[in-house]
């Protein structure tokens, strides 16, 4: 495990939990905790390349866009969602959050911080940022709600979402104590452990 992201998340996922993975990509976080933490997970992806991947790993996922699938698992009664790196992806970010804590007890979310300085920096100078948790171009990206570290966590407290854990990751994507100190200002990238209250 040399990702830093997976290894948080699967410090934060018990034995033999149901887990989904919401945008699970090929599938790799799955075989991991699969593999490592004996978890029963399914994956929800709409990129035929990641579904190819799944399935050549054994991995049961379903195509569908997460804008509009979430419903379909609403009495499943998951152990834990994951949203690595898809939550500002969607169209209704807050609304898919407490859907997704409704049919599971928690969600590991994911957030590229645009509040980080790399990014004040580049809009500062007229220029969309490009960081190692925002790769995209302006014009290739799929996300369309970006948001801060603040922004994320004051939204949690408007929805009543419990942050049960957090860490902040500088550019290598690695847990930084300097992030941690100024999370909105030097954290690239936020991952938190959420819980309804």
């Amino acid at each position: 495990m040399n990702n830093p992201i997976t290894n948080i998340i699967t410090k934060w996922i018990e034995d033999n939990s149901r887990v989904i993975d919401f945008g699970c990509g090929d599938g790799s976080l799955l075989t991991e905790l699969r593999d490592n933490k004996h978890i029963l997970g399914y994956g929800i992806e709409i990129d035929p390349d990641g579904i190819n991947e799944c399935l050549k790993n054994n991995i049961s996922v379903v195509e569908k866009d997460i804008d509009d699938g979430i419903d379909e698992f609403v009495n499943c009664n998951f152990d834990v969602a994951v949203m690595a790196s898809s939550i500002q992806c969607l169209k209704e970010p807050n609304i898919a959050l407490k859907k997704i804590l409704n049919l599971s007890n928690k969600c590991i979310v994911t957030i590229p911080n645009l509040g980080y300085w790399r990014c004040r920096l580049a809009l500062l100078l007229g220029r969309m940022p490009v960081t190692p948790s925002l790769p995209s171009s302006w014009y290739g990206t799929e996300n369309i709600h970006l948001c801060t570290i603040k922004d994320f966590e004051d939204l949690c407290k408007e929805e009543d979402f419990i942050i049960e854990e957090n860490m902040h990751l500088n550019k290598k994507r690695q847990v930084s104590s300097l992030a941690k100190l100024m999370p909105n200002l030097l954290s690239c990238e936020g991952v938190y452990l959420l819980a309804r209250k």
